[in-house]
């Protein structure tokens, strides 16, 4: 059999990749991309002509069992999503459970995750956090989500887009109260920017600007804000 290779790729700096995970992009038979076009700019930097297949949310279903055959016939398969760590919010999960469950090796290429990596520079506790991914866009469901965190002593990292962030930041401030925040915009790109404060501090901040780039939200726990509020 075959070896299933999750490999992480960069979150926006091209340079952040490791010579393990260049090595392995360059020897698999193929490479299972959530969207070839992204992962060809990357290839094309470090001079890697390996073929590539598309693999992503709208063909899991259809492209899951005819990876897993490619596997068992003795093909080494590289998965990689548009940035950061393969199933972490992006497709990933389902073709390394079936993996598995046909005792098919696969090996993580550690690298760059967006969460980590905001959760680090955010300057809040590190020792307990929680991953949220994307909250709901429904506003019923977001709420119910987030008053579940009322209660939650861990940092919280979420995924959200900059079209969404304002909404996001004042239902925030509504649910939680005025919880130490962190929005990290644009991690390793050019124009990253790190805004830090109280959820009302930042969303003043934001208020009236056109968000752009990718965005993760790091907001500090319920024991993390009392322990602030009794210091």
């Amino acid at each position: 059999m075959g070896t299933l290779f999750v490999v992480a790729t960069p979150i926006g700096n091209l340079e952040d990749i490791t010579f393990r995970a260049v090595r392995i992009l360059s020897e698999v038979d193929l490479i299972a991309a959530e969207d070839t076009r992204q992962t060809k700019i990357l290839l094309n930097r470090y001079n890697i002509s390996t073929r590539m297949t598309s693999y992503h949310k709208f063909n899991i279903r259809s492209k899951t069992p005819y990876l897993i055959e490619l596997l068992k016939g003795g093909q080494n398969i590289a998965l990689v999503s548009d940035s950061g760590m393969p199933g972490v919010s992006d497709p990933g999960h389902e073709i390394i459970r079936a993996a598995a469950d046909q005792n098919i090796r696969v090996e993580v290429i550690p690298g760059p995750s967006a969460a980590i990596s905001a959760l680090v520079v955010s300057g809040l506790p590190t020792d307990k956090f929680v991953f949220l991914g994307f909250l709901p866009k429904k506003p019923g469901k977001k709420k119910k989500v987030l008053e579940t965190l009322k209660n939650e002593n861990g940092t919280i990292i979420i995924y959200e887009s900059p079209y969404r962030l304002v909404k996001t930041l004042a239902d925030i401030q509504k649910t939680l109260g005025e919880r130490q925040v962190a929005v990290c915009r644009e991690l390793t790109k050019k124009f990253e920017e790190i805004i830090r404060g109280r959820a009302g501090e930042v969303l003043e901040k934001l208020k009236d600007r056109k968000v752009k780039g990718e965005v993760v939200v790091v907001v500090s726990g319920s024991s993390q804000a009392t322990q602030r509020e009794s210091a």
